[in-house]
């Protein structure tokens, strides 16, 4: 609520004092900064977690398998809609290429260009420890997963190291836990500062592509994850995304979906997703299931050839969408990614176009909000499917939890622990609590 009431009186501000507004702009920078700056530990520690309690290494190689098949399939139906959509809406037709915005867009493609090999060689870290501090997800990626599987290697010798990770753990989730207490200042910053630049008019020529964004996404949420969700794991995708409210009203209000990851983890464990699916799956998912990220690019770069009055042919479209889908993992929740992605593609592909992506450098934070929601949903999406194929679900609980008879205990993030919660719950109902460590066997005689 403290956050919504912050979004209101940002766009308040907006609009009353835009000058005083945009002044405001690092309250919300400040505040996105420090949710990045969490990422990596929370990447690390679930990863290595999640793999390294698998005893079975086929285990973890059958839900990283369905996970990242179902990535691909998911992102290449969202394309596919995003270019119908595109191509039916002509959302650039009609407008005029300026030079302050010929040289917003240049600026943006100074940081998002670079090729396909560059971008795979860039997930291998200079050193073990450096995935650990700098910003490549996908070098943390790497090393978590790397770190797994020697731990799950050396079998009972690794087992002190992953209780030190999971105490590690504990300690990330309550940092962030801090830090989320000024979520309301980042969101009023970010906000009025937004609405101060753009202001109302400048919104209205670009009201196309905004509506048919958000339309686009919307039916991919609604129909084809949803029927997906049905039809695997009979599950209303209206119940799991009223579920998960609390933390849509976070990536509305800060742009970026990183900042509900660590939320996401422990919901879906809560909702009786088993915690080795759940910490390979969503992790893995914001890497590389940016369902709202293909949309975004595909519809943007229609816009900007539409706009400059140079349009795609078919095939520059599909081969330009594959370079640049394939150029944002790792990127996916980070504010303003997705336009150095689209800048990037752009210079890469048909350099005549990156003058055009200054036209929607005004409206990008509103199409990241949007981006950012899709994204989310996919993954929780996502987990709830992989949990059902590999059996690792329990499908009374999560029935009981989506029906409001089992809520969230908001406790439980305090110290990142899902099993306690459970434990006292068990407990409540005069059952015997599960026990969150395996208790060795009495020796008689």
């Amino acid at each position: 609520m403290a956050v919504i009431a912050a979004v209101l009186a940002g766009i308040l501000v907006g609009f009353t004092a835009p000058d005083l507004a945009v002044g405001l702009k690092p309250l919300g920078s400040g505040f996105v900064s420090l949710i990045k700056m969490m990422i990596s530990p929370i990447i690390f520690c679930t990863i290595v977690l999640g793999i390294g309690s698998v005893r079975k290494a086929a285990k973890v190689g059958a839900v990283g398998g369905l996970a990242l098949g179902y990535f691909l399939v998911m992102s290449t139906v969202a394309l596919t809609i995003g270019l119908i959509v595109g191509n039916l809406l002509e959302p650039g037709s009609g407008l005029d290429l300026t030079a302050e915005a010929a040289k917003a867009g240049a600026a943006e493609a100074e940081g998002g260009s670079g090729s396909t090999t560059d971008f795979l060689l860039g997930i291998i870290p200079t050193t073990l420890f450096s995935a650990l501090t700098g910003e490549e997800v996908l070098q943390t990626l790497l090393v978590a997963m790397l770190v797994g599987f020697a731990l799950q290697a050396m079998g009972t010798a690794g087992e002190p190291i992953l209780r030190g990770i999971g105490h590690l753990q504990k300690l990330v989730f309550r940092v962030l836990w801090m830090i989320m207490w000024v979520a309301p200042v980042g969101a009023f910053g970010a906000i009025a500062a937004v609405v101060g630049e753009t202001g109302l008019d400048a919104l209205k020529s670009l009201a196309v592509i905004m509506l048919g964004f958000y339309t686009t996404c919307l039916l991919f949420v609604f129909v084809v994850l949803g029927l997906v969700l049905r039809l695997v794991a009979g599950v209303n995708i209206f119940t799991l995304l009223k579920y998960l409210g609390r933390e849509f009203l976070l990536i509305l209000s800060t742009s970026s979906s990183e900042s509900a990851l660590p939320r996401l983890i422990a919901k879906m464990e809560h909702l009786g997703v088993s915690r080795p699916v759940v910490g390979i799956t969503v992790p893995t998912g914001y890497s590389f299931n940016l369902d709202g990220t293909a949309i975004y690019l595909t519809m943007a770069s229609l816009f900007v050839a539409e706009a400059t009055g140079n349009p795609l042919a078919l095939g520059e479209q599909i081969s330009l969408l594959v370079f640049m889908v394939i150029a944002s993992k790792g990127a996916a929740g980070v504010t303003g990614a997705g336009l150095a992605t689209l800048a990037g593609g752009l210079q890469s592909h048909r350099p005549d176009l990156v003058d055009g992506v200054g036209l929607i450098v005004g409206i990008d934070r509103f199409m990241s909000e949007c981006r950012a929601l899709t994204n989310f949903a996919g993954n929780a999406v996502a987990t709830v499917l992989v949990g059902t194929w590999t059996k690792e679900i329990d499908r009374q609980r999560a029935s009981e939890v989506l029906a409001g008879r089992l809520p969230f205990d908001e406790s439980q993030l305090d110290s990142g622990d899902e099993a306690a919660g459970r434990a006292a719950h068990d407990a409540e109902q005069g059952g015997d609590p599960v026990s969150t460590e395996k208790e060795e066997p009495a020796r008689v005689g």
